[in-house]
């Protein structure tokens, strides 16, 4: 496994990395340790300092740090600063809220012979955390926020084709004053996670990534009784209601399933459209798709960016046709993907059975499933029929009978007029097929410590 930058709009690879030892791994580990015995007992107006120092230089910094990312992956410039800003804003969430979400709380319990019971929560240790490409900064800030802020330290696997994302965090939390070991980037193969998780100073592992990384992981961390959290894929619902407003809906589908290239595990990727309106949208939707433009993801005038690899775009060609050969319609949009990048022209698909494989399958790029609802009954049905339970949305002209419909929805989220969206104060995470635990929140901060019962009993009292 070689970790490499290469550009997916030239081809060009820019740099190279050396992957880590299995030495240079167990020293690691042991710097992480020993980072903890210090780290745990830190005040937490020293750790919110840093998480706010940290948001400081990203946004200080911020070009710089979206440069990175379009480069590595091929985000869009303009994509590639908002994600920077919303790490800045994981990091402030934590440091203005850790202690508060992390106080010890009095129980209130039955009968005083109990004692007085406080729950209070204590770091664990050393963990890994795993992550993709697609958001290179993001996905490191919403667990390396809460978690060093409740005092745990990190190791981290990112992804082998965004090194120099993974790096450039590992300076910006130097720089933001955390002690050095506390957060270390690692190199590390594939084949050294059993290394990492086996080693009785490592405590858990927190996983972004796909079905089968998740169960590969989630197997060796359970077998070595360690804690695990996964945010693994999605397939969106969004669901049209007869009523909704057509063109704001039609804007919004649009956005929802192409940001990112459409490489997003909540973006829209499942479009299930009442039937008395789904002609109309779908003529709207396709319009609206044929406006985007793919080309440089430096250019601002760039609406759809590249994919993250050649190889991407190679297999999810692969997939399309797959779709089609099951009985799927596909249906190009708009101009031809250009000659240079990791294009993928935007497909429609449409007339997916349920006797097709790919109606539950996660099409990572510009690929839109349409579903024609009989009722709204039928749109929830379709809307569950998928084994993901990520996010989903409702879009509909009456906000209290969309919610009415969101509730009946098995996913983690679900917005009403508004695709998932992804912020620092709301909760992310999902139900089956798409993982377990919680990321951001209190849920999140909470989910890699020891909630310890202390409970001071009056001895003469209990007898």
């Amino acid at each position: 496994m070689s970790f490499a930058t290469t550009n997916p709009y030239t081809g060009e690879v820019l740099k190279t990395f050396p992957t880590a030892t299995d030495d240079a791994v167990l020293a690691a580990i042991g710097r992480a340790d020993a980072a903890f015995q210090g780290w745990r007992k830190t005040e937490f107006a020293t750790r919110a300092a840093v998480m706010q120092a940290a948001a400081d230089i990203l946004r200080r910094d911020s070009d710089s740090y979206a440069e990175v990312l379009t480069l590595e992956m091929g985000k869009l410039i303009g994509e590639a600063k908002a994600e920077v800003e919303l790490s800045a804003a994981i990091f402030e969430y934590y440091a203005a809220n850790a202690e508060r979400l992390l106080m010890p709380e009095k129980l209130p319990v039955a009968d005083p012979a109990e004692g007085d019971a406080v729950l209070v929560c204590d770091p664990l240790g050393v963990l890994l955390a795993i992550e993709p490409w697609n958001f290179p900064y993001y996905q490191i800030a919403r667990i390396i926020a809460p978690q060093l802020s409740a005092g745990n330290t990190m190791l981290l696997k990112h992804a082998s084709n965004v090194p120099q994302s993974a790096a450039r965090f590992e300076a910006l939390m130097l720089e933001a004053g955390l002690p050095e070991g506390a957060f270390i980037n690692l190199y590390a193969s594939h084949d050294q996670i059993p290394l990492i998780l086996n080693d009785p100073r490592v405590h858990g592992v927190a996983l972004t990534g796909s079905e089968a990384a998740g169960a590969e992981v989630a197997a060796i961390a359970g077998k070595a009784l360690k804690k695990s959290t996964m945010e693994l894929g999605g397939a969106d619902a969004f669901v049209v209601l007869a009523d909704a407003d057509l063109e704001k809906t039609v804007k919004w589908a649009v956005f929802g399933r192409h940001w990112n290239g459409g490489q997003v595990c909540v973006s829209s990727k499942r479009m299930i459209v009442a039937g008395e309106i789904y002609d109309s949208f779908l003529e709207s939707y396709a319009r609206g798709v044929a406006e985007l433009r793919m080309g440089d993801p430096f250019d601002p005038e760039t609406t759809l960016a590249p994919l993250s690899s050649q190889k991407a775009a190679d297999d999810l060609k692969v997939m399309i046709q797959k779709a089609v050969e099951h009985g799927a319609t596909a249906t190009p949009v708009g101009p031809d993907a250009p000659n240079q990048g990791a294009f993928v022209q935007p497909v429609i698909l449409t007339d997916v059975g349920e006797d097709n494989p790919a109606r539950y399958w996660e099409f990572f790029g510009p690929v839109s499933m349409l579903f024609r609802a009989k009722d709204e009954a039928d749109a929830i049905r379709i809307a569950n029929d998928s084994p993901f339970g990520l996010g989903g949305s409702v879009f509909t002209s009456d906000p209290k009978h969309g919610a009415e419909v969101a509730r009946n929805i098995s996913t983690g989220m679900v917005f009403v007029n508004h695709p998932t969206m992804v912020k620092a104060d709301l909760p992310f995470g999902g139900v089956r097929r798409s993982g377990y635990g919680r990321e951001l929140l209190d849920l999140g901060i909470k989910e890699f410590v020891n909630h310890k019962l202390i409970d001071v009993v009056d001895i003469d009292a209990a007898f």
